[in-house]
């Protein structure tokens, strides 16, 4: 059986670009449970950010060891290929496609299915973040779940007429484009928030060519991933070293809390970006 270890915990103490080819590395699992490759963006205080994946066919379940049960608000938005996540405690099963997120609260037992031909991608932001080790271990507090289910067998002969009812029972909730809560920000900003709580606000930011923003601070640690274009960060206060920052598909950015920045785009390509900020937004 393979033993649980604690995955890297990458932290910084200013503002960082995270280039993709940096990330930390990980593989956990074991027979049981499958085996997932890690990408580690950052693990701070505050907020932990990494990109995960599995090969078609791949997935993650469940072993004693390897318990996927967090006390924390977790945001999976899928960056490629198609993610069926299911709580195997009460048979909820969702299909999430690209540019859609499955958003779910502490203690919820989650499986994940790469279900389609392509390799399966997933940004995680998460919060409050574990430290060193500490997921494993509340994970391992908690009973272990020896049965998995993945039918909602309750819902036969009501659906969809009682699917209001049936639906406010579900611990999953697929977030889409249509679901996001718009808000300008900074000036030219358009910012869609796909989930804010007391711990973690997960949005996307949309920057068309020539725009900029304006001045932007958080009292939470705030983390970054670019999904489409070239994005110039400007950090006016950061004292020491390089303030002006270039970032390409695939990069993180960090900035703890209370550091201001501006986003340009110098391009002729729009630009799209996920971010996380934990644990307090405004």
């Amino acid at each position: 059986m393979t033993q649980y270890k604690p995955s890297p915990r990458p932290n910084y103490h200013e503002p960082t670009p995270l280039p993709y080819a940096g990330t930390a590395r990980h593989l956990w699992g074991d027979a049981e449970a499958g085996q997932v490759a890690d990408w580690i963006y950052v693990s701070s205080a505050q907020i932990h950010q990494i990109v995960w994946g599995l090969a078609p066919g791949g997935s993650f379940r469940h072993s004693a060891e390897f318990r996927t049960i967090f006390g924390a608000d977790l945001i999976y938005y899928v960056l490629s290929g198609t993610m069926v996540i299911a709580n195997p405690e009460y048979g909820e099963v969702q299909r999430v496609l690209p540019g859609e997120a499955a958003f779910f609260r502490r203690d919820t037992w989650h499986h994940a299915f790469n279900y389609g031909t392509d390799p399966l991608r997933v940004l995680e932001f998460f919060a409050p973040p574990p430290s060193q080790g500490t997921s494993g271990v509340y994970a391992r507090t908690k009973p272990l779940l020896t049965d998995s289910c993945y039918t909602n067998d309750q819902a036969l002969g009501r659906w969809p007429m009682e699917r209001a009812a049936i639906e406010q029972t579900q611990t999953i909730t697929v977030v889409r484009d249509q679901d996001l809560l718009w808000r300008f920000e900074g000036g030219q900003l358009l910012v869609g928030l796909l989930c804010s709580t007391e711990h973690l606000t997960v949005g996307k930011l949309l920057l068309p060519p020539g725009h900029r923003s304006g001045r932007l601070c958080h009292p939470g640690d705030k983390s970054l991933y670019l999904t489409q274009g070239t994005l110039h960060l400007f950090c006016p206060d950061k004292a020491d070293g390089p303030n002006w920052f270039e970032l390409h598909e695939h990069d993180g950015f960090f900035l703890p809390a209370g550091s201001c920045h501006e986003f340009h785009n110098l391009t002729d390509q729009p630009v799209e970006c996920l971010f996380g900020v934990a644990p307090t937004y405004r």
